[in-house]
Protein backbone atom coordinates (compact mmCIF):
# COMPACT_ATOMS: atom_id res chain seq x y z
CA UNK A 1 0.00 0.00 0.00
CA UNK A 2 1.40 3.52 -1.03
CA UNK A 3 1.95 6.39 1.99
CA UNK A 4 -1.14 8.24 0.43
CA UNK A 5 -3.23 4.93 0.77
CA UNK A 6 -2.20 4.04 4.63
CA UNK A 7 -2.83 8.15 5.27
CA UNK A 8 -6.46 7.32 3.43
CA UNK A 9 -6.80 4.35 5.66
CA UNK A 10 -5.75 6.14 8.92
CA UNK A 11 -7.78 8.98 8.01
CA UNK A 12 -11.23 7.05 7.65
CA UNK A 13 -10.10 5.31 11.39
CA UNK A 14 -9.85 9.04 12.81
CA UNK A 15 -13.86 9.53 11.47
CA UNK A 16 -14.46 6.22 13.02
CA UNK A 17 -12.97 6.59 16.17
CA UNK A 18 -14.18 9.92 16.61
CA UNK A 19 -17.40 8.69 16.92
CA UNK A 20 -16.98 5.95 18.93
CA UNK A 21 -15.48 8.27 21.08
CA UNK A 22 -18.40 10.12 21.84
CA UNK A 23 -20.52 7.00 22.30
CA UNK A 24 -17.79 5.55 24.75
CA UNK A 25 -17.17 8.99 26.75
CA UNK A 26 -15.83 6.02 29.90
CA UNK A 27 -13.91 4.69 28.20
CA UNK A 28 -10.12 4.57 29.18
CA UNK A 29 -7.89 3.92 25.70
CA UNK A 30 -9.47 5.68 23.06
CA UNK A 31 -10.00 3.89 19.58
CA UNK A 32 -8.24 6.62 18.28
CA UNK A 33 -4.94 5.59 20.44
CA UNK A 34 -4.73 2.81 19.84
CA UNK A 35 -4.84 3.57 15.76
CA UNK A 36 -1.82 5.85 16.42
CA UNK A 37 0.20 2.93 18.33
CA UNK A 38 -0.38 0.62 15.62
CA UNK A 39 -0.49 3.68 12.77
CA UNK A 40 3.59 2.11 11.71
CA UNK A 41 2.25 -1.91 11.10
CA UNK A 42 0.37 -0.92 7.61
CA UNK A 43 -0.34 -5.06 7.86
CA UNK A 44 -2.63 -4.40 11.14
CA UNK A 45 -5.96 -5.07 9.98
CA UNK A 46 -8.93 -2.81 11.27
CA UNK A 47 -10.24 -5.27 13.08
CA UNK A 48 -6.88 -6.14 15.09
CA UNK A 49 -6.20 -2.76 15.41
CA UNK A 50 -9.98 -2.73 17.21
CA UNK A 51 -9.49 -5.82 18.91
CA UNK A 52 -6.09 -3.91 20.77
CA UNK A 53 -8.38 -1.22 21.22
CA UNK A 54 -10.75 -3.74 23.51
CA UNK A 55 -8.07 -4.69 25.63
CA UNK A 56 -6.72 -1.97 26.12
CA UNK A 57 -10.29 -0.38 27.14
CA UNK A 58 -11.70 -3.17 29.38
CA UNK A 59 -7.86 -4.55 30.32
CA UNK A 60 -9.37 -7.96 29.18
CA UNK A 61 -8.17 -10.98 27.43
CA UNK A 62 -10.27 -10.32 23.80
CA UNK A 63 -10.60 -13.22 22.22
CA UNK A 64 -12.07 -13.47 18.59
CA UNK A 65 -14.11 -16.58 18.80
CA UNK A 66 -17.22 -17.82 18.46
CA UNK A 67 -18.75 -19.95 21.73
CA UNK A 68 -21.70 -22.70 20.80
CA UNK A 69 -24.52 -23.03 22.55
CA UNK A 70 -24.02 -26.90 23.40
CA UNK A 71 -22.97 -27.92 26.84
CA UNK A 72 -19.66 -29.49 25.41
CA UNK A 73 -18.55 -26.43 24.13
CA UNK A 74 -19.52 -24.35 27.23
CA UNK A 75 -17.26 -26.51 29.65
CA UNK A 76 -14.41 -26.08 26.88
CA UNK A 77 -14.54 -22.52 26.94
CA UNK A 78 -14.71 -22.34 30.66
CA UNK A 79 -11.95 -24.78 31.18
CA UNK A 80 -10.03 -22.48 29.19
CA UNK A 81 -10.30 -19.45 30.40
CA UNK A 82 -8.75 -17.99 33.68
CA UNK A 83 -9.25 -15.31 35.64
CA UNK A 84 -12.62 -12.36 35.23
CA UNK A 85 -11.96 -10.05 32.42
CA UNK A 86 -12.36 -12.24 29.66
CA UNK A 87 -14.04 -11.25 26.46
CA UNK A 88 -14.84 -13.09 23.39
CA UNK A 89 -16.49 -12.04 20.34
CA UNK A 90 -17.55 -14.24 17.17
CA UNK A 91 -15.29 -12.93 13.93
CA UNK A 92 -18.81 -11.71 12.20
CA UNK A 93 -19.70 -9.18 15.32
CA UNK A 94 -16.05 -8.21 15.54
CA UNK A 95 -16.30 -7.36 11.84
CA UNK A 96 -19.24 -5.38 11.91
CA UNK A 97 -18.10 -3.39 15.73
CA UNK A 98 -14.93 -2.81 13.74
CA UNK A 99 -16.42 -1.14 10.94
CA UNK A 100 -19.72 0.52 12.43
CA UNK A 101 -19.79 2.85 15.80
CA UNK A 102 -23.14 2.12 16.14
CA UNK A 103 -22.60 -1.50 16.10
CA UNK A 104 -19.50 -0.66 18.42
CA UNK A 105 -21.04 0.89 20.58
CA UNK A 106 -23.74 -1.11 21.23
CA UNK A 107 -21.81 -4.29 21.89
CA UNK A 108 -19.13 -2.35 23.67
CA UNK A 109 -22.44 -1.40 26.72
CA UNK A 110 -23.14 -4.77 26.50
CA UNK A 111 -19.46 -6.07 27.22
CA UNK A 112 -19.16 -2.83 29.90
CA UNK A 113 -22.16 -3.93 31.45
CA UNK A 114 -21.96 -7.60 32.32
CA UNK A 115 -18.44 -6.72 33.40
CA UNK A 116 -19.36 -4.57 35.42
CA UNK A 117 -21.76 -7.30 37.08
CA UNK A 118 -18.70 -9.21 37.99
CA UNK A 119 -18.22 -7.67 42.00
CA UNK A 120 -22.30 -8.18 42.18
CA UNK A 121 -22.03 -12.09 40.84
CA UNK A 122 -18.83 -12.84 43.33
CA UNK A 123 -20.88 -11.54 46.59
CA UNK A 124 -23.38 -13.77 45.45
CA UNK A 125 -21.68 -16.83 45.13
CA UNK A 126 -20.30 -15.95 48.32
CA UNK A 127 -23.07 -15.80 50.08
CA UNK A 128 -23.91 -19.42 49.03
CA UNK A 129 -20.67 -20.73 49.35
CA UNK A 130 -18.91 -20.82 46.69
CA UNK A 131 -15.96 -18.52 45.05
CA UNK A 132 -15.46 -17.57 41.58
CA UNK A 133 -12.70 -19.10 39.35
CA UNK A 134 -13.19 -17.40 35.92
CA UNK A 135 -15.22 -15.09 34.63
CA UNK A 136 -16.13 -14.24 31.06
CA UNK A 137 -18.90 -12.16 28.48
CA UNK A 138 -19.47 -13.25 24.64
CA UNK A 139 -21.19 -12.15 21.66
CA UNK A 140 -22.22 -14.94 19.88
CA UNK A 141 -22.05 -14.85 15.43
CA UNK A 142 -26.29 -14.00 16.34
CA UNK A 143 -25.22 -11.39 18.50
CA UNK A 144 -26.38 -12.58 21.76
CA UNK A 145 -24.27 -11.52 24.40
CA UNK A 146 -23.75 -14.31 27.30
CA UNK A 147 -21.76 -15.23 30.66
CA UNK A 148 -19.43 -17.83 31.69
CA UNK A 149 -18.78 -18.40 35.40
CA UNK A 150 -16.71 -21.31 36.70
CA UNK A 151 -16.64 -21.55 40.67
CA UNK A 152 -16.57 -23.80 43.46
CA UNK A 153 -17.20 -24.27 46.54
CA UNK A 154 -15.42 -22.09 49.26
CA UNK A 155 -12.67 -24.71 51.05
CA UNK A 156 -14.03 -23.80 54.58
CA UNK A 157 -17.79 -24.96 52.98
CA UNK A 158 -16.16 -28.28 51.53
CA UNK A 159 -14.40 -28.74 54.81
CA UNK A 160 -17.59 -28.48 57.20
CA UNK A 161 -19.99 -30.37 54.22
CA UNK A 162 -16.93 -33.31 54.04
CA UNK A 163 -17.08 -33.35 57.59
CA UNK A 164 -21.56 -33.59 57.80
CA UNK A 165 -21.11 -36.71 55.58
CA UNK A 166 -18.17 -38.46 57.27
CA UNK A 167 -20.60 -37.83 60.70
CA UNK A 168 -23.36 -39.48 58.74
CA UNK A 169 -21.56 -42.58 57.27
CA UNK A 170 -20.26 -42.73 61.07
CA UNK A 171 -23.86 -42.52 62.51
CA UNK A 172 -25.44 -45.08 59.32
CA UNK A 173 -21.96 -47.65 60.49
CA UNK A 174 -23.11 -47.61 64.49
CA UNK A 175 -26.47 -47.96 63.74
CA UNK A 176 -26.13 -50.97 60.96
CA UNK A 177 -24.23 -52.32 63.59
CA UNK A 178 -26.57 -52.08 66.04
CA UNK A 179 -29.46 -53.69 64.19
CA UNK A 180 -26.75 -56.29 63.52
CA UNK A 181 -26.24 -56.83 67.18
CA UNK A 182 -30.30 -56.73 68.20
CA UNK A 183 -30.50 -59.18 65.03
CA UNK A 184 -28.02 -61.45 66.67
CA UNK A 185 -29.50 -61.38 69.90
CA UNK A 186 -32.70 -62.59 68.49
CA UNK A 187 -31.40 -65.20 66.41
CA UNK A 188 -29.74 -66.57 69.84
CA UNK A 189 -33.19 -66.34 71.76
CA UNK A 190 -34.84 -67.79 68.81
CA UNK A 191 -32.71 -70.89 68.42
CA UNK A 192 -32.41 -70.84 73.07
CA UNK A 193 -36.08 -71.34 72.25
CA UNK A 194 -36.36 -74.02 69.70
CA UNK A 195 -33.81 -75.70 71.56
CA UNK A 196 -35.66 -75.49 74.66
CA UNK A 197 -38.92 -76.80 73.13
CA UNK A 198 -36.78 -79.38 71.35
CA UNK A 199 -35.41 -80.78 74.58
CA UNK A 200 -39.08 -80.46 76.46
CA UNK A 201 -40.37 -82.90 72.98
CA UNK A 202 -37.75 -85.44 73.74
CA UNK A 203 -38.36 -85.53 77.42
CA UNK A 204 -42.45 -86.11 77.02
CA UNK A 205 -41.52 -88.58 73.86
CA UNK A 206 -39.36 -90.29 76.64
CA UNK A 207 -41.75 -90.95 79.15
CA UNK A 208 -44.70 -91.86 76.63
CA UNK A 209 -42.47 -94.34 75.68
CA UNK A 210 -41.30 -95.94 78.87
CA UNK A 211 -44.66 -96.13 81.00
CA UNK A 212 -44.09 -99.51 81.34
CA UNK A 213 -41.00 -99.16 82.91
CA UNK A 214 -40.61 -96.01 85.20
CA UNK A 215 -39.75 -98.01 88.06
CA UNK A 216 -36.56 -98.63 86.97
CA UNK A 217 -36.15 -95.17 85.64
CA UNK A 218 -33.57 -93.13 87.36
CA UNK A 219 -34.05 -89.44 86.02
CA UNK A 220 -32.14 -86.46 86.87
CA UNK A 221 -34.25 -83.09 85.93
CA UNK A 222 -34.22 -79.65 86.71
CA UNK A 223 -36.48 -78.39 89.87
CA UNK A 224 -39.35 -76.66 87.88
CA UNK A 225 -39.61 -79.84 86.02
CA UNK A 226 -40.47 -82.00 88.94
CA UNK A 227 -44.08 -80.52 89.91
CA UNK A 228 -45.24 -81.92 86.40
CA UNK A 229 -43.76 -85.33 86.81
CA UNK A 230 -45.27 -85.84 90.34
CA UNK A 231 -48.55 -84.67 88.83
CA UNK A 232 -48.40 -87.34 85.70
CA UNK A 233 -47.69 -90.17 88.24
CA UNK A 234 -50.25 -89.38 90.93
CA UNK A 235 -52.72 -89.18 87.41
CA UNK A 236 -51.90 -92.82 86.49
CA UNK A 237 -51.65 -94.10 90.04
CA UNK A 238 -48.14 -95.32 89.31
CA UNK A 239 -45.34 -95.70 91.25
CA UNK A 240 -42.62 -93.12 91.45
CA UNK A 241 -39.05 -93.66 89.64
CA UNK A 242 -36.33 -93.08 91.90
CA UNK A 243 -35.62 -89.26 91.21
CA UNK A 244 -32.44 -88.04 92.06
CA UNK A 245 -32.38 -84.45 92.75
Amino acid sequence: MSFLGVNSALMGMYQYANKTQKNNATGKTSFADTVKQTAENSSASREEQYVEYLKQRYGANVMVKNIGNDQRSIDNFGASIAGYNNVAIAPNILEKMANDPEKAAYYEKIIQKELDAIPRCKAAMSMNGFEMHSYAVSIDEKGVGYVYVTGDLKPEVRAKIEAKVRAEQAAKRKRRQRYQELAEEAAQKRREQTELTNRKQTMADFFASHTTELGRVTYVAPQETMSSVFAAYEMNAMPMPNILM
